[in-house]
């Protein structure tokens, strides 16, 4: 529990630090587990409210679980939703695999997106842990025009000392749970009691480990039916978080190609 309040005091840091700091920001909502629990700290962290918008890139292409608790949730919690829609898949680059330019519709949606409203911070809900791509990471990471990523020019971090004064115009994406694992993410909803949707629970010897579309998302065999259970299987499994997602297995470099273009 001491590390959990940690990473929860940590976590909390950071939101209030980019809410100073930054004077225009919002709040990626994927609708799984990761961006569930940064809900919930948001509003830890602005005793009980989110004093910002949420932003929901959607694709018309999620589990109709995910739009059930997008729409429970967005009442209950008070959250100020925005929706943004996604551009057809013949507008995406023709060069990516299949599942990665289904993909890349949620990073042009976005860019769509934050061209009509401006924001110059966004939070989203990555993990170091993730995906190595994403270890490259920093927590405030400054962005090109259009959500462009450079990953060989990103600022120093050290001691949880965070570069904010950028030039007027500069576009960053702060990760409040950049230092959280999988199994972290797990023990703080069970001890918080964070809604989950059911699709992260087995059912026929299946469940997903993460969730996306449903055209490029796949489950990976399973008994874990509960937290507890879930917790356990992964202090031993050997299998990715991402063994689901079908893009991660069509080319080396692809992830890392999203990442670069904007991709979240």
């Amino acid at each position: 529990m001491a590390d959990l309040d940690q990473l929860e005091s940590q976590s909390i840091y950071i939101f209030r630090e980019a809410f100073n700091r930054l004077d225009k920001i919002a709040m990626l909502w994927s609708l799984g587990k990761d961006s569930n629990v940064m809900i919930w700290l948001a509003r830890k962290a602005f005793f009980g409210h989110v004093p910002f918008p949420c932003i929901h890139i959607d694709t018309g292409m999620k589990f109709p679980e995910m739009y059930e608790f997008r729409d429970k949730y967005e009442k209950e919690w008070n959250i100020n939703l925005l929706r943004g829609e996604c551009p057809s898949i013949d507008e995406i680059d023709t060069t990516l695999p299949p599942a990665a330019r289904s993909a890349a519709r949620k990073t042009e949606g976005l860019k769509s997106f934050l061209e009509a409203n401006p924001f110059n911070g966004i939070f989203a809900g990555i993990r170091r842990d993730e995906q190595a791509t994403r270890a490259k990471e920093r927590v405030f990471s400054p962005r090109g025009g259009t959500g462009q990523w450079d990953f060989r020019d990103q600022p120093p971090e050290f001691w949880d000392q965070y570069k904010t004064d950028y030039p007027k115009g500069t576009h960053l994406r702060i990760h409040p749970l950049l230092h959280w694992t999988e199994v972290d993410i797990w023990r703080y909803s069970q001890r918080e009691n964070i809604p989950l949707i059911d699709l992260y629970f087995a059912k026929d010897g299946m469940r997903y480990r993460s969730l996306g579309d449903k055209d490029i998302t796949n489950p990976v065999a399973s008994t874990a039916s509960s937290i507890d259970e879930v917790i356990e299987e992964l202090e031993t499994t050997t299998v990715s978080e991402r063994a689901g997602r079908v893009m991660d297995h069509e080319s080396e470099d692809v992830f890392e190609r999203l990442r670069a273009d904007g991709y979240m």
